[in-house]
């Protein structure tokens, strides 16, 4: 199956959170603490065979941070799309333990690109979407599925899965896997066509 709308939420790769301030100006040692999940390298996001996903119109929606923006880019022009909004997400009651150039990092980004003509339902009212900060790691309000739902069309699939979704196709170490990569990727060669 191909695709209309793709989200993708890549388990993007970062180091042990660093050491923190404690009380009254005082350094508490480092937690050397090691994200909850298994992480993957730019390269290895990059080979994922979304180009074989997605249908010829299609709506792409990837997630990313303030670290990897550029990189964001990078891998939706890699895979054929075109870049076109940046939503974002302002979490409340975030305490980020990354150091930050000028302010807080309390943000995540949810980047719509597309390749062809897909058709949009509806728009939203505001590229910003104010939700709270999940209790587990990196994980994404619904709320977001629920607004791609109003604008995006089926068929729809979620890489990196957390939950299965009703309508939703889903591929991730969380959730049921209803698409296998490397047969979308085998698929799409040339000597499998013939």
């Amino acid at each position: 199956m191909r695709y209309r709308t793709i989200v993708a939420d890549p388990p993007l790769e970062y180091e042990p959170y660093p050491s923190m301030p404690g009380a009254a100006g005082t350094i508490r040692e480092s937690i050397h603490k090691p994200m909850p999940y298994a992480q993957m390298s730019l390269s290895k996001i990059a080979a994922i065979p979304i180009p074989d996903l997605a249908a010829d119109d299609a709506c792409l929606w990837l997630w990313t941070t303030n670290r990897y923006l550029p990189d964001a880019f990078t891998l939706i022009a890699g895979w054929g799309f075109a870049y076109r909004q940046t939503v974002v997400w302002n979490k409340t009651g975030a305490r980020s333990p990354f150091p930050a150039a000028v302010a807080p990092n309390h943000a995540e980004y949810l980047l719509y690109a597309r390749r062809g003509a897909p058709t949009l339902d509806t728009r939203w009212r505001s590229n910003v979407v104010v939700a709270p900060k999940q209790y587990r790691h990196s994980r994404k309000p619904a709320v977001f599925l629920d607004l791609i739902e109003q604008v995006s069309p089926a068929p729809r699939l979620e890489l990196f899965a957390r939950t299965q979704r009703l309508g939703w196709d889903t591929w991730g170490n969380e959730a049921l896997c209803h698409v296998n990569l490397d047969d979308a990727q085998r698929s799409s060669t040339p000597e499998a066509r013939s």
